[in-house]
């Protein structure tokens, strides 16, 4: 019984260990910094950055975890198997609660060369129209820092 509660225990944990290495996907190295002047900060709603389904699977396995510890043969078999069904639905309401939209930021700075560039961030309040600013990265990763 408790190498099959061990067994279940060590899978929840790497089910966890590579949905979070894959949530953190930076990468190490070199940055590209642009200096400007913010021209308009608008305000918007960023979406949630959580992993659909997570809260579902973790409660799933917690609830497949708990249900091997009761009973035996059949009685054990069905247990596991509406534990397993009802840490879903659990884990899964769970995490609707943190799914909402986070504020943000469209920040519109003018870099030396003239050119515009948008960024959407979260909220940053120490950024002001006006202001002298650092765009660190590009793309998605890109962000806005005050000089």
């Amino acid at each position: 019984m408790r190498n099959r509660l061990s067994s279940y225990a060590f899978a929840g944990l790497l089910a966890f260990m590579l949905i979070a290495g894959q949530a953190s996907g930076q990468q190490p190295g070199e940055m590209e910094i642009r200096q400007g002047v913010i021209e308009q900060i608008t305000p918007v709603q960023l979406p949630s950055n959580h992993h659909r389904g997570v809260g579902a699977i973790v409660g799933g396995l917690g609830g497949l975890g708990i249900g091997s510890l009761i009973g035996g043969g059949t009685g054990r078999d069905v247990a596991m198997v509406v534990g397993a069904i009802g840490g879903a639905l659990t884990g899964n309401e769970l995490q609707k609660k943190y799914d909402q939209p986070m504020p943000g930021q469209q920040v519109i700075v003018r870099v030396r060369s003239g050119v515009l560039v948008a960024v959407t961030q979260p909220v940053d309040t120490r950024l002001t129209t006006g202001q002298r600013v650092y765009i660190e990265g590009n793309g998605e990763g890109a962000r806005v820092i005050p000089q």
